[in-house]
């Protein structure tokens, strides 16, 4: 029989376009948003027309759909087509209620809010908290409740472009609203580049993983618990200085973001305060001690653990308790003794139950560091990533390594599409 996953074989590429075009296809069918309510939001875009079929994947699949539109949205797509697909009223004006005071009850109504498409108008709006319309005040009172938003930009690439909009987005991004990326291609101005609305099949798989994580991941138990360590550990000097490295953090964000959208009952252990709320447990540590005493905490009930922190391998042996001057650092020495192995030491106390991942960051040999780290950690399996490529990067590409040495590599790509491959391989 043939293995249609997108992890076939070990020693091979992972084809991450692929996985994310097919990984909703086995889930266009069946009534698996049974009981959901979702508010679909469209504004002034060609890409209208694409809406239509996003509507009926939603509805086929047992969804109640509501649609609401910005004026400018009418001079692409009509208000019947809409009422039609949905089986349920349009919303257009907000000085016309049908139901009420309709920017509360509409936000109060709708368990996932998506607006596809969105334009850079609607988005800056939203970001600077105007509504000045239907569906920019609805936005405003359904981002008050925190509840989940995706959106689904399509636009000129110059316009994507603009640093104004670029700002919106990534402040929207930093609320936790997800993004569907837009695509390069053919634009309807004629311009050839990046700002096209994702795939209907893409915004239906972040519906899926949105409201039904269970869907996307097969036949997870939901409250397997997982912890993720991030971010660079802080070795403190004196009380103002500390021995770190570059790690953002990124990585190990949306490892835990992903798996909490697969289902994991999630512990982020982090050196890093994130901007957005998460909807997760979050620990936050400084040393790599501090990281070592969370995680003994909470090991004990967990499933999984993925070590991406970047942890400092040693210390100062006596820090100061006061600044260090100018005057008493002239000839200053830096005793520094070993920080224990996190990795190596839950190694020691795991059960057979539980598995470990760990990271392996190198600037050479990457591939023949990582294996020896994988046999001294007792760990199931190590990734390796090149020190370039993973620090303080928006991508990153990396070699997966089970216990019998078989190697998966993970092409470069975004953080979010590289830790969801590695979560389906490793979990």
């Amino acid at each position: 029989m043939q293995n249609n996953s997108p992890i076939q074989n070990s020693n091979n590429d992972i084809n991450l376009n692929n996985y994310l075009k097919n990984s909703a296809q086995e889930n266009f069918t069946g009534k698996i948003l049974e009981g959901k309510k979702i508010l679909l939001g469209l504004t002034g875009s060609i890409a209208c027309y694409k809406t239509c079929e996003l509507l009926r994947m939603l509805t086929r699949a047992g969804a109640d759909v509501k649609t609401v539109l910005s004026p400018a949205a009418l001079e692409f797509i009509g208000e019947k087509t809409l009422e039609t697909l949905s089986n349920n009223t349009v919303y257009l004006d907000m000085f016309a209620p049908k139901d009420g005071t309709e920017h509360i009850s509409l936000a109060d109504w709708a368990d996932l809010l998506v607006i596809a498409p969105i334009t850079a108008n609607t988005i800056s709006k939203i970001a600077s908290g105007i509504a000045d319309n239907l569906i920019t005040s609805v936005s405003n009172a359904y981002l008050g409740s925190r509840k989940p938003v995706i959106i689904a930009p399509a636009m000129n690439t110059g316009m994507l472009n603009n640093p104004f909009v670029q700002k919106n987005i990534n402040t929207l991004k930093n609320e936790g609203v997800k993004i569907a990326e837009t695509e390069t291609g053919q634009l309807a101005c004629g311009y050839d580049g990046n700002g096209k609305m994702a795939g209907v099949e893409k915004i239906y798989n972040l519906v899926l993983e949105t409201l039904c994580p269970k869907s996307i991941s097969g036949d997870l138990t939901p409250k397997k618990k997982l912890i993720v360590t991030t971010g660079g550990t802080k070795e403190w000097i004196d009380p103002v200085r500390f021995i770190s490295n570059a790690s953002s953090g990124r990585m190990g964000l949306c490892l835990a973001d992903c798996a909490h959208s697969m289902g994991y009952d999630v512990e982020l252990i982090s050196t890093v305060e994130f901007q957005k709320k998460l909807p997760y447990k979050l620990t936050i540590v400084n040393s790599t001690l501090d990281m070592l005493n969370a995680l003994k905490k909470s090991f004990a009930n967990a499933d999984y653990l993925i070590m991406a922190a970047a942890v400092s391998d040693f210390r100062p042996k006596t820090p100061a308790l006061q600044k260090i001057s100018k005057k008493q650092g002239e000839n200053l020495t830096l005793e520094l003794v070993q920080n224990p192995d996190i990795l190596q030491e839950i190694g020691k106390i795991k059960t057979e139950n539980q598995k470990t991942i760990g990271f392996s960051l190198a600037t050479q040999n990457i591939l023949e560091t990582a294996k020896v780290k994988l046999q001294a950690k007792n760990a199931d399996f190590i990734i390796a990533n090149e020190a370039k490529t993973a620090l303080n990067t928006d991508e990153n590409e990396v070699w997966i390594i089970d216990k019998a040495g078989n190697t998966c590599h993970i092409n470069k790509n975004s953080k979010e599409n590289v830790a969801k491959a590695i979560l389906e391989r490793v979990l």
